[in-house]
């Protein structure tokens, strides 16, 4: 077998084949011998009709695409390895003679990581941003917690007034008929929240314990319910408790209940403290991308768009994981936002993009600079790891393949890597 490579661009290359006859005439012998039970031939039993017979019947060509088959993914699979190439879609395949007694000849046509030419990476002059903690972020910390902190107490003898929180009973109707979703009991509404359609809760403002009455109300015109949208609708509620919340005062005493602190100010420092930590972690956060960005904008790169494609394949990944931790399924939020998945797709394309060109030029950088993960460095990162999921260091060796050592290396060496563009970035 002959296999050789031409480089069709920085991110494309041209693999051609020529497979020797005698090896096309193996694949199509054990093309025939399975697949022979399920061709009728007059005269026959099932399996038993010769390979000649059958290919004067249908032609010699029955059985080339199962031979193709056979030979395809061992030759494409050593030309890939042989040539170090890094495949990042399907290959594209034509076939330029395939007939029996001669060399079977063909090319694959595949998209590969690019080349990246880099640029100017060390002594990268970036701006750093700094957060500094004000008093106000401070004092929505304690308010935060003077609201999980907060006890609600029940209401007798007045109406109801805004940001209390009711009891109620109601059921809805459009043209006298009541519609899904429009009945229920014991629900939970804070007046002003604006949890329910507009008007809803302004009509039970001054309502008593025990009132029934009929509320008039319209659905918006851009509503999730489409049968509903734009509809006149009459609900008919019934209060059956008010409760409000009360909250503790900001003192002493708060603090001690709701931290290891023996006064406010104390907590408040504490507050202070990790707020500034944040603040630190988030302007490293933004120092250490700006870096990387303006890495990735001095080089050079065609990054092909089946890598993109892929990237915005593991941030749906990930989006739909995070709707069914909140209890939805993606089919259930595109219903919902009437977008279908190639508009949503599209919102994740720019970011996709910039991630894959992020990723390829670190790399690059790292190979540039010989930067690798020493021996040293990998155990104390799978130390880490057993210790999180509360395994032993060997229990949790025990649990990796090769294929993750891999990943904590190369994890490290672009750590190490974003690490050496600050550490020369210019001051």
């Amino acid at each position: 077998m002959t296999i050789s490579v031409e480089k069709l661009s920085s991110n494309k290359v041209k693999i051609s084949f020529d497979i020797e006859a005698e090896k096309f005439e193996e694949a199509m012998q054990k093309s025939y011998l399975k697949n022979r039970g399920r061709i009728n031939v007059p005269g026959f039993r099932k399996g038993k009709a010769p390979r000649k017979l059958i290919e004067n019947m249908y032609g010699e060509g029955v059985f080339y695409d199962d031979a193709f088959e056979t030979l395809f993914p061992e030759a494409y699979d050593k030309a890939v390895a042989d040539n170090a190439l890094e495949p990042v879609d399907r290959p594209s395949v034509d076939i330029q003679q395939i007939e029996g007694g001669k060399n079977l000849q063909f090319t694959a046509e595949v998209f590969v990581r690019p080349d990246v030419t880099l640029g100017e990476y060390k002594g990268l002059k970036v701006e750093r941003h700094e957060h500094p903690v004000t008093d106000e972020q401070v004092d929505a910390q304690v308010e935060q917690a003077r609201q999980r902190a907060a006890r609600e107490i029940s209401i007798e003898g007045r109406a109801v007034q805004d940001d209390d929180i009711v009891n109620l009973d109601y059921a809805g109707t459009v043209d006298g008929v009541a519609f899904e979703g429009g009945t229920a009991k014991g629900q939970r509404l804070t007046i002003g929240s604006g949890q329910f359609i507009p008007g809803f809760e302004e009509q039970m403002v001054g309502m008593q314990i025990g009132e029934e009455k009929d509320l008039s109300v319209k659905f918006p015109e851009e509503y999730h319910a489409k049968e509903l949208a734009g509809k006149d609708a009459v609900f008919h509620v019934k209060v059956n408790s008010i409760t409000v919340r009360e909250l503790p005062e900001a003192d002493d005493d708060f603090a001690k209940d709701v931290s290891e602190f023996d006064t406010l100010d104390a907590y408040k420092q504490d507050i202070r403290a990790k707020l500034e930590a944040e603040s630190k972690e988030h302007s490293d956060a933004e120092f250490e991308n700006a870096l990387v960005d303006a890495a990735v904008a001095n080089a050079t790169l065609d990054v092909p768009g089946a890598m993109v494609e892929r990237q915005i394949d593991g941030m749906l990944r990930d989006f739909q994981m995070r709707l069914a931790y909140q209890g939805m399924r993606l089919d259930d939020f595109m219903k919902y936002t009437g977008q279908g998945i190639e508009e949503l797709r599209s919102q994740y394309r720019e970011q996709a993009d910039k991630r894959v060109r992020a990723e390829l030029v670190l790399q690059a950088i790292k190979k540039a600079e010989g930067i690798e993960a020493t021996d040293e460095e990998v155990e104390a990162e799978i130390a880490k790891f057993a210790q999180e999921g509360k395994k032993t260091v060997e229990e949790f060796k025990a649990s990796l393949k090769p294929e993750d050592i891999d990943y904590l290396k190369d994890s490290i060496g672009i750590r190490k890597t974003v690490d050496m563009l600050k550490a020369t970035a210019a001051e």
